[in-house]
C-alpha cells in the first residue's frame, strides 16, 4: 500500500464500538504488548482514538468512523484473523521564513526510533460523551508541535491542510503552522531538548532539520514516515 494525499472540504466523524476480541486474540495481544514493553519500558498503554473505517464521496467529503482503544491494540497488526487496527493522527507542517520545512527524527525511546517525520502524533480521544471534530484535531496538533519542537503556536493559527492515508492504512490530518525564522525554530527546539534532558526525560525528537527540497529529505540518514515524501513534495511544489 502506498501513501495517498487528499483534498477534503467536509469531514464527518462517527464513534463506533471497539472491535471484539476472542480469548486467544486478547491473550496474544497482551503477550505481544508485554514483550514490547520489556524491550522499550517507556511505552505506555494510553488512550487513543483509533480509525475504524472511512468513506470518501468523490466530492471532497470524508466520513470517518473511530473508536476508543489503547496503544496495546497496535500489536494486533499481523496477528492472523485479528481485527485491523489503524490510527488517526495529526501532523504539522512547520515552515521557516526562508521556505524550508522542519522535520524531526524520533528518539530511540519512541515507538518509531530513527524515523523522520513532521511534528505530530496519534490522536487522543475526547472525554466520554463529547464528540470528535476537526477542532479537536487542531488542538492536538498545536500540543504536539509544542511538545516536540518547543514552538507554542496557538491552535487557531494552524491552517487545516490535506488528509493523508499512510502505507499502514492510518489516516492523518495535516495542519500548516505560520512561518518562523530558522534561528528561532532551532533555538526553541534546543531549549526544549536541554530542559527535558535536564529533568531526566528523553525528547521525542532527538534531532531536527530544516529541509529545502525533496533531495535534501532523501539525503537524511534513516527511514522516513511513509507519507513524508508525498507531503514534502506538495509543500515544495514538486
Amino acid at each position: 500500500m502506498t501513501a495517498e494525499l487528499w483534498e477534503v472540504s467536509r469531514v464527518r466523524f462517527e464513534e463506533t464500538a471497539p472491535p471484539a476480541l476472542n480469548a486467544a486474540q486478547r491473550t496474544a495481544m497482551d503477550h505481544r504488548w508485554a514483550v514490547a514493553v520489556a524491550a522499550n519500558p517507556t511505552l505506555f498503554d494510553g488512550p487513543v482514538a483509533a480509525l475504524a473505517g472511512f468513506e470518501r464521496d468523490g466530492a471532497g467529503g470524508l466520513s470517518v468512523s473511530w473508536t476508543r482503544l489503547t496503544y496495546r491494540y497496535r500489536v494486533l497488526r499481523g496477528l492472523p484473523d485479528a481485527p485491523a487496527v489503524a490510527a488517526l493522527f495529526v501532523a504539522v507542517l512547520q515552515p521557516c521564513d526562508d521556505g524550508r520545512l522542519l522535520v524531526g527524527r524520533m528518539s530511540p525511546t519512541t515507538s518509531a526510533p530513527g524515523r523522520w517525520q513532521p511534528p505530530g502524533g496519534t490522536l487522543e480521544p475526547p472525554a466520554e460523551g463529547r464528540e470528535l471534530d476537526l477542532e479537536a484535531f487542531r488542538r492536538h496538533a498545536a500540543r504536539e508541535l509544542a511538545e516536540e519542537t518547543g514552538s507554542d503556536t496557538a491552535a487557531d493559527a494552524l491552517v487545516p491542510g490535506p488528509v493523508v492515508l499512510d502505507a499502514r492504512g492510518s489516516l492523518g490530518f495535516l495542519f500548516v503552522a505560520p512561518p518562523r525564522p530558522a534561528c528561532e525554530l532551532r533555538e526553541r527546539y534546543s531549549q526544549l531538548a536541554r530542559a527535558e534532558i535536564a529533568s531526566g526525560v528523553h525528547p521525542e525528537f532527538d534531532r531536527v532539520e530544516l529541509i529545502g527540497s525533496l533531495s535534501e529529505l532523501r539525503s537524511l540518514p534513516g527511514p522516513s514516515a511513509s507519507y513524508l515524501e508525498l507531503v514534502a513534495g506538495r509543500f515544495f511544489g514538486a
